[in-house]
């Protein structure tokens, strides 16, 4: 009996999330591909693997000991890769890694266009998710690796499971409307008076944002809920309000805009995120060092300042496990 690596995937997702839309969207396929590739799985076994209870599936007692055995599978095709990267004197592989925008566009230009000049047999394939859902896709299985961050308000819960190299320490600026601010620096809690404009308490940069708010002793006022940074900072240069900017994002910032520095700074790792198994993974190792590179040519290496106030990094520039 031979079986498909990408069936035991989706097997594998559906015993994690419970239905057929959820692996589906985990796994960036359509519902009806995964349930047309589960049902050839259970032909292939010869056997029904799940079963729908509402809107849920169960895994069988066969279709549970099959996900067992495609853990243990799908884990030493990992650990096969690995081994054949050490073996080889050039590296050829593709790697696709999760982003968004800040990162697309501020560190991946210079750190791809070096990383094909050194080493060309890497491929880096880009996907861009929301940056609480990347380390997941990572997890998963559905990406190699992924840029995650922390704040200093904010620290993201931590899967065992999954390694992180830290690539940058960046901070939080304050984005007003032109001439809203006259000094070159602010504390949060003069930007209590002001209308904010700030993504949702679902994403992880609005949850942080407010939670230093909070700190500070107020909760802002939020006119505009947007979940996009350009878009929140188009606002802001229209006079709308206010809101806060890494300095990843600066580029973003249109004519309209002040960027004025907090005088308690709010703090954000930017990493990178692979799985434990992957951690011998050559390939792996060098598009870290390469985006390294590139974050430090920008003024955005892990400086010990940087990493003391932001508190998350021990005295390796490592974060410290929960």
């Amino acid at each position: 009996m031979e079986f498909s690596l990408t069936r035991l995937r989706m097997l594998r997702e559906l015993h994690r999330r419970g239905t057929i839309t959820a692996a589906a969207t985990a796994l960036h396929y359509t519902a009806s591909a995964v349930s047309q590739q589960l049902a050839q799985l259970e032909r292939d076994v010869g056997s029904k693997l799940f079963e729908r209870l509402g809107r849920r599936v169960q895994l069988t007692e066969l279709g549970m000991l099959l996900t067992e055995h495609a853990e243990v599978i799908l884990e030493s095709v990992e650990r096969a890769s690995t081994a054949l990267e050490e073996a080889q004197q050039a590296v050829t592989v593709r790697l696709t890694a999760g982003v968004w925008a800040s990162v697309a566009s501020g560190l991946l230009p210079a750190a791809l266009t070096a990383l094909a000049g050194e080493h060309p047999g890497i491929h880096v394939r880009t996907r861009e998710l929301a940056p609480e859902d990347t380390a997941g896709a990572v997890r998963d299985g559905t990406l190699d690796l992924s840029f995650v961050i922390d704040y200093s308000s904010y620290p993201m819960p931590w899967d065992p499971s999954l390694a992180r190299a830290v690539i940058a320490v960046e901070r939080l600026h304050a984005a007003v409307p032109s001439g809203a601010v006259p000094s070159a620096t602010i504390a949060l809690p003069e930007l209590a008076e002001h209308p904010w404009i700030l993504a949702g308490p679902r994403s992880h940069f609005g949850r942080a944002v407010r939670i230093a708010c909070q700190a500070s002793g107020f909760e802002p006022t939020i006119h505009h809920e947007v979940a996009e940074q350009p878009t929140a900072l188009a606002m802001v240069a229209a006079g709308l309000g206010v809101t806060l900017v890494s300095d990843l994002g600066l580029w973003l910032c249109p004519p309209g805009v002040d960027i004025v520095a907090l005088t308690e700074p709010v703090m954000r790792t930017v990493s990178i995120a692979y799985r434990t198994a992957n951690a011998r993974r050559q390939s792996v190792q060098l598009v870290i060092d390469a985006v390294r590179a590139a974050a430090a040519e920008r003024g955005l290496g892990v400086r010990a300042e940087d990493a003391a106030t932001a508190g998350l990094l021990d005295a390796n520039g490592l974060r410290p496990r929960e």
